[in-house]
């Protein structure tokens, strides 16, 4: 993928675009604070003008497609709308590619693993021990797959490509890399893996969850020996949260086959004997869609532009060059992947770490609990990669199955991961990164008590009041 220059001296505050920044969260010791959300890899907040784009829209919400009233021609517009939008987004073509909504990243990669057209003479699919599970284990269940191995740092062994790309030849169908790990931040030369891939006959997909909201994709034409074939998004991980992810690929593939989900939306004729189906993308959108969550994607994706994914690339590349810097001087720190600043435009803002003597869960408790700083820990639904980064070879990790199979969780191996979104700032990380000089120093006040089930740690006492922050109940 495309890096951006090194990033300037002005910094930039976009969190006037957010929604819910200004929200209190209560701490251990009764006091409260503004939370600093650095769990962006997972799932970030609505950007308000994606929340104000639904609200208005859903005083005219009503049944997409073949509605005669007014309400349903204007919503099946709009969700037709946000196709295109989409489509551009990542730079495809609308004669050549289409785009099909579901629920999120995970959906569009098993739906495109059922509905990919592998055959025996070409039935192989190559992956990467990088890879969160959605682009690994749909694969394993559809058909022989292969891991591209990693270099010691983290990085693709892109020798290692070619040679499995030499060694089972014109037997390998699909390759399926992510643009950019949820782990590390590093990015994928998924255009140069897309040449090679093309040269050989096979097609790819770039899982573009981690990317997309981050850096411009481009698809490019199917002419284009670069080009991606298939690319996948996440609306949760571009600032609107409201179920909705999409599958972008080549029309030649999906105007054939029997879709993997059947019902309405999904034919053009059927009798008690026969069955006729529709033509990408509808023939595989079974049921009423998520016309709610296509608009929200739309327009996140309308003011991501208006920004400029330069200048998002830009404004985290400052954030994660400040707090690389800042870590290094936190006592016992360990970061994983890429740790100098000078490289933090070459990569996304997302930073691994582990606190040397204590447990991932203990730490990332102590943040939310008494700073109010919301980081992720654990393996980030990449246990493969988080093993190789850790160093943990295989007999250890089945000692440590074994123990977790048992339903004991409290060794079990993991990282704790900040990372970055368009909103955060300098100043939420020295917040963190003070934080984290405080917990090493023993400048924490709750007793914290691990659960075994699950290994998380939860401080004696905390029982918060839920219900006055949200709540069911009608007025």
């Amino acid at each position: 993928m495309s890096h951006v220059p090194p990033p300037k001296t002005t910094h930039h505050d976009f969190a006037d675009l957010f929604l819910g920044l200004d929200k209190l969260v209560p701490l251990l010791d009764g006091t409260q604070r503004r939370y600093i959300n650095f769990d962006n890899a997972a799932s970030t907040p609505p950007m308000r003008p994606v929340y104000d784009a639904v609200n208005n829209f859903m005083p005219f919400y009503s049944s997409v497609h073949r509605g005669t009233g007014f309400k349903s021609q204007l919503s099946t517009r709009l969700f037709e709308e946000a196709r295109h939008i989409v489509l551009a987004f990542v730079g495809a073509d609308p004669e050549e590619h289409t785009c099909i909504f579901g629920k999120n990243t995970t959906e569009a990669l098993n739906k495109l693993a059922r509905r990919f057209p592998f055959t025996e003479e070409r039935n192989i699919v190559l992956t990467t021990a990088m890879e969160h599970h959605s682009n690994d284990l749909p694969w394993r269940y559809a058909t022989e797959t292969h891991h591209i191995g990693l270099h010691p740092d983290g990085q693709l062994d892109e020798a290692h490509f070619d040679q499995l790309m030499t060694e089972f030849g014109d037997r390998v169908a699909l390759v399926a890399l992510t643009g950019a790990s949820n782990v590390s931040g590093f990015l994928n030369p998924a255009y140069r893996i897309a040449e090679k891939t093309h040269a050989a006959g096979a097609q790819i997909v770039v899982d573009c969850a981690q990317y997309a909201p981050h850096r411009k994709v481009d698809m490019r034409s199917l002419d284009d020996p670069t080009h991606f074939d298939f690319v996948t998004i996440a609306a949760h991980k571009m600032y609107a949260p409201y179920g909705t992810g999409a599958l972008i690929g080549r029309k030649d593939i999906f105007n054939h086959g029997q879709p993997d989900m059947v019902g309405g939306g999904t034919v053009e004729v059927v009798t008690l004997d026969e069955v006729e189906w529709a033509s990408a993308p509808e023939r595989d959108e079974a049921g009423s869609p998520n016309t709610v969550g296509a608009i929200a994607l739309a327009a996140a994706i309308k003011q991501l532009e208006a920004v400029g994914m330069d200048a998002v690339a830009q404004h985290e590349a400052e954030l994660t060059a400040h707090a690389l810097t800042k870590l290094r001087d936190v006592p016992g720190i360990e970061i994983y992947g890429d740790t100098n600043p000078e490289t933090a435009h070459q990569r996304l803002g997302v930073i691994p770490f582990n606190i040397e003597g204590m447990s991932h869960f203990l730490v990332a408790s102590i943040l939310g609990h008494e700073f109010g700083i919301g980081v992720r820990n654990g393996c980030f639904c990449a246990h493969p990669y988080i093993l190789y980064m850790m160093g943990i070879d295989e007999e250890e990790a089945h000692a440590m199955r074994d123990q977790i199979m048992d339903g004991d969780h409290r060794e079990k191996p993991g990282l704790i991961r900040a990372s970055f979104g368009l909103y955060n700032t300098l100043e939420e990380v020295d917040a963190f990164v003070d934080a984290l000089h405080k917990i090493v120093r023993g400048e924490y006040a709750g007793e914290y008590i691990q659960d075994k089930n699950n290994g998380e740690y939860h401080p004696i006492g905390w029982n918060p009041d839920y219900d006055s922050y949200f709540s069911f109940e009608v007025a």
